[in-house]
């Protein structure tokens, strides 16, 4: 789970919302105009992240513009080679994984990148000391070691079906990162890496800048200037996108909707796995109830919010897994039934109240509920949420803060989050429901306990059989239904307008984490102008 939204696991939220001028995102000496004739590209995007060192998570599901993976993913998310030369060798008992690296790449300083510097990424992540709160993705890790220069093996505890996915994770430079503090040192705000750009400046809160590598091992990029502008409003992404300042932004579908009619740009939407839900921690006596979460599951109306939030612009949620994907397990789809709802919770004992809010011994059915600020599509559904709340008797509050103001309420107030993962259904379910994870940063934010689904995320993971894999998500799923920790509301497409200069685009399969390396800049290496 990934209660934060942007790209890279330990990202936060921006610190504000902007009002940059056209020339804050341009390159020195020229406005928008000129940096299109240096091959130049600016794109607003949400958030920021927290860190620029892989070492804390930045980047960790791939495409981050600084570093490189093991493996990388094309347009259609299968794995390819990026730093190794090919796909890896796996053993028979699926628990060594062999890398043969690629010849001849560098570091953006111009040091020789080498296997030990794949060691060395890995054991910091895993060490105690390294503040990353994923290392769980990493837990079937039992060692990893070079042979030689160009060779890397990782020796797994168990056949974890999904290791090649963990292996985009970006590679850090030894002889940088290794002699520093990796949790407080430069590389967090001034990273070296392999991968297509250099990090130019990173000014807090406004904008992220960009400059080709000209040691890149995959060629040089097209877009010689790429700046990232961290714009928190999406009122103001679409104000500047429209003056001519952005030269794409990532708008939700109301907003994205309004430059239909615009000959001058094009518009893109990238399906996801990413949800919203509503989270409903166990440490509050309302949500905490097993009664309350259930008439709640079946008292919302997702089809509404798809269609008159997300204007059809996504599908309904009813966990965490997309109901087009494979690994959904058929039949859990809930009916939106106000009938059904009320009597579950009449016969809970939760019982109407003078003022029409249920009442179970001498607890009010109330509780706030609390989104990110400036985050239109959260608010839109924390309304939605409550709105329906109210007519099964239940006051819901809705309140807006950042997260350093959200994240303390968590253990006891509901949260409008979201999360969700392409790659493996582990990389997100694992992390949501696992009872041992509860209040770890953002993950299990609802302190969710079920000994079932804690034995069925174990079972998925430790084995490559898919046929068990699949009956384990199974399992999962249904679970959900009886016991529901959260309330899934819709799996949302990300929509994206780019000035259709750049010619026709690309995205792929995205996660919940978006904007930052996603999107159609996802290659932006590969852009080219038309003329």
């Amino acid at each position: 789970m990934v209660g934060r939204p942007a790209r890279g696991a330990a990202s936060v939220a921006a610190v504000a919302a902007l009002a940059v001028t056209a020339a804050a995102c341009s390159a020195p000496g020229g406005g928008p105009d000129a940096e299109r004739a240096d091959a130049s590209a600016v794109v607003g995007i949400a958030y920021e992240p927290d860190s620029l060192s892989p070492l804390l998570g930045y980047g960790k599901d791939g495409n981050s513009k600084i570093f490189d993976g093991l493996l990388t993913h094309d347009a259609d998310m299968k794995l390819r080679p990026a730093l190794a030369a090919a796909l890896p060798k796996v053993s028979a008992d699926g628990r060594t994984y062999t890398y043969q690296l690629r010849d001849g790449v560098e570091f953006s300083d111009g040091k020789p990148f080498t296997a030990e510097d794949v060691v060395f990424t890995y054991e910091t992540i895993l060490d105690k000391k390294t503040n990353n709160a994923y290392k769980t993705e990493l837990d079937a890790v039992r060692s990893v070691e070079a042979e030689g220069k160009d060779t890397v093996v990782f020796h797994l505890k168990y056949p974890y079906a999904p290791f090649a996915e963990r292996t985009v994770l970006p590679i850090a430079p030894e002889h940088v990162a290794g002699q520093q503090d990796v949790n407080t040192g430069d590389f967090t705000t001034k990273p070296i890496g392999t991968g297509p750009y250099t990090l130019v400046k990173w000014s807090k809160g406004e904008k992220l800048t960009f400059k080709a590598n000209p040691r890149y091992w995959g060629g040089q990029p097209k877009i010689k200037n790429f700046t990232m502008a961290i714009i928190k409003d999406d009122d103001v992404r679409a104000t500047r996108l429209r003056s001519g300042d952005l030269d794409g932004a990532i708008l939700p579908p109301n907003l994205a909707s309004t430059f239909k009619d615009d000959g001058g740009k094009k518009s893109y939407a990238a399906k996801t796995f990413d949800y919203r839900l509503v989270t409903l921690p166990s440490g509050n006596k309302v949500t905490g109830d097993t009664a309350v979460r259930r008439a709640l599951d079946i008292g919302v109306d997702r089809k509404a919010m798809v269609d008159s939030i997300l204007d059809g612009a996504g599908k309904e949620a009813y966990g965490p897994v997309p109901t087009d994907s494979l690994w959904f397990a058929k039949g859990t789809e809930r009916t939106h039934d106000l009938g059904r709802a009320r009597k579950i919770l009449d016969d809970a004992g939760w019982k109407p109240g003078k003022d029409g809010i249920r009442v179970k011994n001498g607890v009010r059915a109330a509780f706030p509920l609390w989104y990110l600020t400036g985050d239109k599509l959260r608010q839109d559904h924390a309304l939605a949420y409550a709105s329906d709340a109210k007519k099964l008797g239940i006051r819901i509050t809705v309140e807006s803060g950042t997260w350093e103001v959200i994240q303390p309420r968590m253990p006891k107030d509901a949260v409008l989050a979201g999360g969700g993962s392409p790659a493996d259904p582990d990389f997100d379910q694992y992390t949501l429901l696992k009872s041992s994870l509860a209040g770890d940063g953002f993950n299990n934010m609802a302190w969710y306990d079920n000994a079932t689904v804690d034995k069925a995320l174990e079972a998925a993971r430790r084995t490559d059989d898919r046929a068990e894999r699949r009956a384990a998500y199974d399992t999962v799923q249904r679970e959900l239904v009886k016991d529901p920790g959260y309330t899934f509301l819709t799996h949302i497409d990300h929509l994206y307008v780019v000035d259709d200069r750049f010619g026709d685009l690309t995205t792929q399969v995205e996660p919940h984490d978006h904007g930052l390396a996603s999107g159609p800049w996802w290659n932006v290496e590969d852009w080219q102008r038309n003329s």
